[in-house]
């Protein structure tokens, strides 16, 4: 399974609530198995600069590949991009995570 997790910057507090309907376009794509949007909660004593993440789940890469290229992808960039500031995203297999204290063996 491939996780693909992305975190948004929005300065414009008053843009927050087109970038939260923006980025919901994306929860109608068919090729993940899961897709949520969250707001940041803020919690972390290190640092909270990022206002949203998206968490997506699929079976494979050309799943992920598919759900990138369905035209709600497009329209979500379309609509968030002018909008956010920063973007970081990251994919990774479950496959191949690390699930133990490496520091232990």
């Amino acid at each position: 399974m491939i996780r693909h997790i992305v975190f948004f910057t929005v300065p414009n507090e008053a843009d927050r609530a087109a970038v939260r309907a923006g980025l919901s376009i994306l929860t109608d794509i068919p090729h993940a198995t899961c897709v949520e949007i969250g707001d940041n909660v803020k919690k972390d004593h290190f640092g909270n600069e990022v206002d949203f993440v998206v968490y997506a789940e699929f079976e494979d890469e050309a799943a992920m590949a598919a759900y990138k290229a369905h035209p709600n992808y497009q329209a979500s960039i379309e609509l968030v991009r002018p909008i956010r500031d920063l973007r970081i995203a990251a994919d990774f297999d479950t496959a191949k995570a690390v699930t133990e204290n490496l520091h232990r063996a």
